[in-house]
């Protein structure tokens, strides 16, 4: 039994979970520091100032102003800052209502994390359909976390009736783009043969690739499936330690308690 957020190394059997879901709003506050165009980086200068010097109260009252005139990098912003409750009191209707406006605009962080607030009741009502609703018009637009998250609303039966094989496609089209949880959900498709043929191979490319680009979760899987021999050329204690080492050390439990559980409980 495999999975992207899941648990390999639980002896009883479970129903199996789902793939993982990237969590929008763990990647907006990384895009709260991230560089902007040349154009939008003069335009909130005095914003990447005051971020600069861990000024957040600075930076939301730069943005303010632009935030009101309509500009929807800055509404994404200040958006993120109610959200993360930087340099205000946190405050996840009021980070909805910024978010809103930005998505309304076609800014596609801000159709991502929406989605992300509706499919947990986060300052809003909780309601998968208009989660997915926003997923979608961001994964149709290009952005690879939206068409992993569409991926995982499908796989899951979130929203919409479940549906593997088109599932299967979103995942692809992230994992083509790099994201490592969209290649790590791909791998536990082929693993698990849902919307697509059972395949240990095509399982173990796409889970390396995410594995070696620090996913913690295709760490542990890589890990097993060294530990199996599933889809590898070998059967590998050594490797399957390893992975699972990395994967402890990247913060997922279940890959600690599965080390624990290989030494004997020492």
């Amino acid at each position: 039994m495999a999975a992207g957020r899941g648990d390999l190394g639980r002896r009883r059997r479970q129903a199996a979970p789902g793939p993982v879901d990237i969590v929008p709003r763990v990647l907006a506050f990384l895009l709260l520091l991230a560089p902007l165009a040349a154009a939008a980086q003069a335009e909130l200068r005095g914003y990447w100032d005051a971020i600069g010097r861990g000024d957040y109260n600075a930076a939301a009252a730069e943005l303010r102003p632009l935030a009101d005139a309509g500009n929807a990098e800055a509404q994404y912003r200040m958006a993120m800052q109610y959200a993360d409750g930087l340099g205000m009191r946190r405050n996840d209707a009021v980070a909805a209502s910024w978010l809103l406006r930005a998505a309304d605009q076609g800014h596609p962080r801000a159709q991502v994390s929406l989605g992300h607030l509706y499919k947990e009741g986060r300052g809003v009502p909780e309601d998968a359909t208009t989660a997915l609703r926003w997923y979608r018009k961001a994964a149709d637009a290009g952005d690879a976390v939206a068409q992993n998250n569409v991926g995982f609303m499908l796989a899951s039966g979130r929203g919409t009736i479940a549906n593997p094989a088109e599932a299967v496609k979103w995942y692809r089209l992230a994992a083509e783009q790099g994201l490592p949880g969209a290649q790590s959900n791909l791998g536990v498709m082929y693993l698990r043969g849902s919307g697509v043929s059972q395949d240990d191979a095509e399982a173990v490319k796409w889970i390396q690739r995410a594995a070696t680009q620090g996913d913690a979760y295709a760490q542990y899987n890589l890990g097993l499936m060294y530990a199996q021999g599933r889809g590898v050329i070998v059967k590998d204690e050594r490797q399957a330690i390893g992975w699972l080492t990395k994967s402890a050390d990247g913060g997922y439990a279940p890959a600690a308690l599965l080390l624990r559980q290989m030494s004997g409980g020492k």
